[in-house]
């Protein structure tokens, strides 16, 4: 099992996919690795020679934020939208929708479980 960026990436899918399994590297960026290392993108994981392993981790490390450092770069830039109470830190701090999406319905992704209001009746029609 070949490990990089601090994760296990498994062994019997194709490199490009594999990648992904990397906090901060989707597809578009495993493709740019595997031609800025001259892995086949087809390959499978378990079919990668060390040296390409260390090659693709060399990369990543050099070139892109991934994981650990990635996360906490997210959870300060969201800290310092709460921080200064800007209006997306506001919906941040209030756990709803930041990028302007309907609460009225929908929104419960954010909005967590559907709380009964006491005294409200249902309409029948």
């Amino acid at each position: 099992m070949a490990r990089i960026a601090g994760v296990n990436i498994p062994t019997q899918k194709r490199v490009e996919v594999a990648l992904t399994y990397i906090h901060g590297i989707g597809r578009g960026k495993a493709r740019e690795l595997c031609s800025m290392t001259q892995v086949p993108v087809d390959r499978r994981v378990n079919d990668l020679t060390e040296e390409e392993v260390i090659r693709i981790r060399e990369a990543i490390d050099r070139e892109y934020d991934v994981e650990g450092d990635l996360r906490r770069d997210v959870a300060m830039n969201i800290k310092r939208l709460m921080d200064l109470g800007c209006y997306r830190g506001l919906r941040h701090r209030r756990g709803l929708p930041v990028r302007g999406q309907r609460t009225h319905t929908n929104a419960r992704t954010r909005k967590g479980k559907a709380r009964p209001i006491a005294g409200k009746k249902k309409v029948t029609k």
